[in-house]
């Protein structure tokens, strides 16, 4: 597919929200063992949320978009509310007034939202964040586009790079958020917003591409 619709981004909502209603344990699990141990459900509850949001005749991306960052902002507890919401709230910008969107327009929200993420949480590659599934994933994205790749592309590599960034925190020591209390003994473990970040672009690369 080379461009999306609203139709598409609210197939990008429910099926994220699928994906973390079953994942939901798992990601419980991964917060258990370096935080509080309520990621997966927090998370499940937003995205359930978002995905309940009433059609409504006309809506842009971007005004269906902004709903469901205020919806996590008030449904998802702890950082990951916040910050997905910013994620969702930035990524809209760049939209306002598009019916539909490719490839460039998809890399600058993705770069926005990513870039909100970062100024709400102030995490750096290393850190043991989402950030570390986020940042590859808009490089990838940015190459692939760079390439000539249709919008699936795109999505496609930015996925599989997220999943590359969730994999490198395994051994990683936090330094953000209530992980890093835990000092070394948080290296062994993935980190919970990693995963669902990576489960986002996993989503994204389904529904929009």
């Amino acid at each position: 597919m080379t461009v999306a619709d609203v139709s598409q981004f609210r197939a990008w909502i429910a099926d994220t929200s699928a994906m973390l209603t079953e994942q939901a344990e798992h990601l419980t699990d991964l917060d258990r063992a370096i935080g509080d141990g309520d990621h997966g459900t927090n998370m499940a509850r937003g995205f359930a949320a978002c995905a309940a949001l009433p059609d409504a005749d006309g809506e842009g991306i971007d005004a269906y978009l902004k709903k469901v960052g205020m919806t996590l902002v008030s449904q998802v507890g702890g950082a990951s509310g916040p910050l997905y919401g910013t994620f969702f709230l930035r990524f809209a910008a760049p939209l306002a007034g598009a019916t539909s969107v490719g490839p460039t327009e998809v890399a600058q929200a993705l770069r926005a939202g990513v870039d909100g993420v970062v100024a709400r949480g102030k995490a750096e590659v290393g850190d043991k964040t989402m950030y570390d599934a986020l940042a590859p994933a808009v490089r990838a994205f940015d190459g692939a586009a760079s390439g000539g790749a249709d919008l699936a592309g795109c999505l496609e590599a930015a996925a599989v790079a997220a999943a590359g960034g969730r994999d490198s925190t395994e051994p990683l020591v936090a330094r953000k958020g209530r992980a890093s209390y835990l000092g070394e003994r948080s290296a062994g473990h993935l980190d919970p917003g990693a995963t669902s970040a990576t489960m986002l672009l996993e989503s994204a690369a389904r529904s929009l591409g």
